[in-house]
């Protein structure tokens, strides 16, 4: 038997009173999370839930989540998580295509996700504290954990792309037991004196198996913050001695510029681990010495389960990679031709071993098409060292071409967060008539400070390439930020003058 929701049921076994998981007063215990998900099983079985069903799920981060996450898994069913942010056409949308029959939802997003459901005819189920609890008080716990093969899916992540409609990749029990495992034990080193930050969304991927997993896995806890803001993360830092901290880079920033509250202490911060987007040099070493901890940078996708790579903490770490290939998993960089590409070359990110999903669901072309040759193809550029160490060069449809030469946001991008003026940048590329593309840096100033368009382009023309540096400068108050922060370019749009 595989089921993920097996890491409750044993953690629960092993540490019934130990904190699983916390949100400001709100503790649940290993038992209390263990006994509430089985009542949840129950629940979905006495609606007619059957294993295999999908279950889509609206949470925010709350303990509420856990409880409703393993509670479909231990039925047998598969979770459909959904950003809390969409509206009702987006969630009927994952409704049909991912045939879900029931939709559960906190009240705060109740009114989106009851419209998605009628127009579907799927059941809604709401969360709300007055009925819900008495609901599950009613219901007799499920016995153990419905027995799931390692090839069934566990849950479908809706990943967003920037054409087209979104796809449901289909991770499996297989996949999501070995990447927490591989997690767990190789790169977080977690065991149950842990306390886990919780502000990445747990409907995604990295927060989901790199917080949520990983922490009960290992008998650890995790202590929520539904929405991310410096001053209550460094509150929740410090009032639950957080160990591992785990964010994406506009965390880190943020953080890095935030005010310390008074009788701050981060001594028993042990580890920072950093992904979903490239985390700028200069932002990690500002963190390292600010917190006296070490930021682990890693590199994964919704496809893959997400982690595939990372800066193992045994083995020399390199600012500005993504690391190494992580247990099970086989890393390498193809050309446009799908010949190898070695050291000192620039390629895409091919992944291939037991945390690739096992297709998009429903689109057996579009599957093909990603699983070429047996191997996930991510569509990251990215190069590779002598030592095996692979660092992100940018994606690959966010190359710029201008003037026949290629130029690498990320490159332009680490060197604008090296001016003292900025605090966040992206840079873009912008139709050209003479050039094809013009460069584009779109930038959001450190308050307080101040800078010119002029002043800007002097800075990065001095450090890079004539053909790199931005001809247009244009300043904002900040950028479009996607469900964990990550900087969404799809988003920006620039004028050519």
């Amino acid at each position: 038997m595989t089921n993920l929701a097996a890491l409750l049921v044993n953690s629960a076994a092993a540490r019934r009173d130990q904190d699983a998981v916390r949100h400001d007063d709100t503790v649940l215990t290993y038992a209390e999370l263990d006994d509430a998900s089985a009542r949840f099983a129950a629940v979905l079985r006495d609606r007619g839930m059957r294993p295999g069903d999908r279950v889509a799920m609206t949470m925010p981060n709350v303990p509420l989540f856990p409880v409703v996450h393993y509670g479909i898994l231990r039925a047998g069913g598969v979770v459909v998580p959904l950003n809390p942010l969409l509206k009702a056409r987006e969630v009927a949308y994952v409704l049909r295509d991912s045939g879900a029959r029931i939709a559960v939802t906190f009240p705060l997003f109740a009114e989106e996700v009851r419209k998605a459901a009628a127009e579907v005819g799927a059941d809604c189920l709401v969360t709300a504290p007055e009925g819900f609890h008495d609901l599950l008080a009613a219901a007799e716990p499920l016995a153990g954990v419905v027995d799931r093969a390692a090839g069934d899916p566990a849950l479908i992540l809706y990943t967003s792309g920037t054409t087209g409609a979104p796809k449901g990749a289909e991770l499996t029990h297989g996949n999501l037991v070995s990447n927490t495992a591989t997690t767990a034990e190789t790169l977080l080193r977690l065991g149950p004196d842990d306390v886990l930050f919780g502000g990445l969304p747990l409907f995604h991927a990295f927060g989901q198996t790199c917080s949520l997993h990983t922490s009960v896995a290992a008998g650890a806890t995790l202590t929520l913050l539904p929405r991310f803001d410096p001053r209550r993360a460094l509150e929740v830092m410090r009032r639950d001695g957080v160990t591992v901290f785990l964010g994406v880079p506009t965390m880190y920033s943020a953080l890095l510029h935030a005010e310390l509250p008074a009788g701050f202490d981060a001594s028993r911060l042990r580890l920072a681990v950093s992904g979903g987007a490239a985390i700028p040099v200069e932002v990690l070493h500002g963190f390292e010495e600010r917190f006296g901890v070490t930021v682990l940078e890693g590199y994964g996708l919704s496809e893959t389960s997400p982690v595939a790579a990372f800066n193992h903490p045994d083995r020399p770490r390199k600012a500005g990679s993504i690391g190494t290939p992580i247990r099970g998993v086989e890393m390498r960089l193809v050309a446009d031709d799908g010949s190898e590409v070695g050291p000192g070359g620039i390629g895409e990110i091919a992944i291939r071993g037991e945390n690739v999903m096992r297709g998009y669901l429903n689109r057996p072309e579009e599957t093909a098409e990603a699983m070429r040759g047996g191997w996930f193809h991510s569509g990251d550029l990215a190069r590779v060292d002598e030592d095996g160490y692979y660092f992100v060069v940018d994606r690959k449809k966010d190359l710029i071409i201008r003037g026949g030469y290629n130029v690498y946001p990320r490159e332009v991008e680490e060197v604008l967060y090296e001016h003292p003026a900025v605090a966040e940048v992206a840079v873009v590329g912008v139709e050209h008539d003479v050039h094809g593309e013009e460069v584009a840096a779109v930038i959001v100033l450190r308050k307080g400070a101040e800078a010119t368009a002029e002043e800007i382009r002097a800075y990065v023309k001095e450090r890079v390439a004539a053909y790199k540096y931005p001809r247009i400068v244009t300043f904002l108050d900040d950028l479009p930020k996607g469900p964990t922060g990550k900087i969404l370019k799809r988003e920006i749009v620039v004028s050519p003058s």
